[in-house]
């Protein structure tokens, strides 16, 4: 069997790259002159949109719900076509990553740790391990254990329950009072499986104490173990039982201090789950009052809701960019080389249903993308999957770039029947 080239080699193996930052990672690449290829389910890849059929070099075939033969099928893929990198690009394959990067003596996270990337029950502990500011916490397996649990822990009202495993705002509630924990626990719960995958999930729930205060999310890029900040962004979400984000800006607008302190919480947390050659977007709250951002979790991959889109716009820094410097062993770029601002804002519709129409206005500095057609289905806004689209705007001020998306919004025409 041939061996594993190393700093001479062009080839990134991404697994699984059908995820909102696989067309960033593609652009990447390019830019870098790095082939890209993708590790993913033979049926799934039958599925696929059209830009990763041209952007991929090469594609190996596995079920990457079965570890041990997806190492086995990747290892060999990586060996016979000279891969030299393995990135994630789904946060619940970021273990497998691990592990195949270790088995093939590639730049990768620790396989030790990288479980906690992946499951927010490890991942709290893994925090605290680190002594890390977290919510205060209790795990349940049932809606009687979880009403146990939040007497006795005293997480107070409200409180959020979500599923172990599980992104997008997929099962998450914050919950006013006890009646209606029964209800958020079996919401938590009824995500047994990842799809499109088929993927087994760990069925308990995490029951954390609400954190008040505004939200935002920075990227950590890591390279042999050293972590560099990537720019902070402001976070925007509905109100009420389900908190699904609604739009993101860049820069955060927060004074410097606070600025590096969320850089600095972001690198903990990236480190705390074991990444080490790669990166970490992370999530944190700042409450009332308070100049320390208290961790809410961390992914080991890029972020979604095209965070890599509004950051290079505002910036110039290209996340995905940094990303793939790090797994192949290079410096990651990650210096601002301009000061812009911008922000994206989702189409969300106050009901599920099924599209009838949706018309965004040309509004100057904005540009827009919808995701459905007219007669597809609309799920109920409760989490990410109820979106039908974005408006991303560009300015030269973060009030200027959230007023400019704010327009189209408000602008926009849409009916759902």
């Amino acid at each position: 069997m041939s061996e594993v080239p190393g700093a001479g080699s062009t080839g990134v193996l991404v697994v699984e790259p059908m995820g909102n930052a696989g067309p960033f990672l593609a652009a990447a690449a390019e830019r870098l002159g790095l082939r890209l290829y993708g590790a993913t389910h033979r049926e799934i890849h039958g599925r696929y949109a059209p830009w990763p059929t041209g952007e991929l070099a090469g594609v190996c075939f596995t079920d990457l719900t079965d570890p041990d033969r997806a190492l086995d099928d990747m290892e060999s893929y990586c060996r016979e076509h000279r891969i030299g990198a393995v990135a994630a690009c789904w946060e619940l394959f970021t273990p497998l990553v691990a592990a195949l990067a270790a088995r093939l003596g590639l730049p990768g996270n620790d396989p030790a740790l990288a479980h906690a990337a992946r499951n927010k029950i490890a991942m709290a502990g893994a925090f605290r391990a680190a002594g890390i500011p977290v919510p205060l916490d209790a795990v349940a397996e049932d809606a009687a254990q979880a009403r146990r649990a939040a007497s006795e822990v005293g997480l107070g009202w409200p409180l959020v329950v979500k599923p172990a495993e599980q992104g997008g705002s997929w099962g998450v509630s914050v919950v006013a009072g006890p009646e209606d924990l029964d209800e958020a626990v079996a919401a938590a719960r009824r995500f047994t499986r990842a799809m499109p995958h088929g993927l087994a999930l760990d069925p308990r729930v995490l029951l954390q104490a609400y954190v008040p205060g505004p939200e935002y999310s920075a990227e950590t890029v890591v390279l042999d173990g050293v972590p560099y900040a990537l720019p902070v962004v402001a976070k925007d979400t509905t109100a009420g039982r389900y908190r699904v984000e609604t739009g993101h800006s860049c820069p955060a607008g927060l004074p410097p201090d606070l600025t590096r302190a969320v850089q600095h919480a972001a690198a903990r947390a990236a480190l705390a789950v074991g990444v080490r050659n790669g990166i970490a977007h992370t999530e944190v709250k700042i409450p009332p009052g308070s100049d320390t951002p208290v961790v809410i979790e961390t992914g080991a991959r890029l972020p979604g809701d095209n965070i890599c889109e509004i950051v290079e716009a505002a910036t110039g820094i290209s996340e995905a960019v940094a990303y793939l410097q790090a797994v192949t062993g290079r410096l990651p770029e990650t210096g601002a080389v301009r000061e812009g601002a911008a922000a994206i804002r989702f189409l969300l519709p106050g009901r599920g249903g099924v599209l009838d129409h949706v018309r965004v206005p040309e509004v100057p500095g904005t540009h827009s993308e919808i995701g459905l057609r007219p007669g597809d289905t609309v799920p109920e806004p409760a989490d990410s999957s109820g979106r039908i689209g974005h408006v991303v705007a560009v300015a030269d001020s973060p009030a200027r770039a959230r007023a400019l998306a704010d327009r189209a919004i408000a602008g926009t025409s849409l009916r759902v029947k």
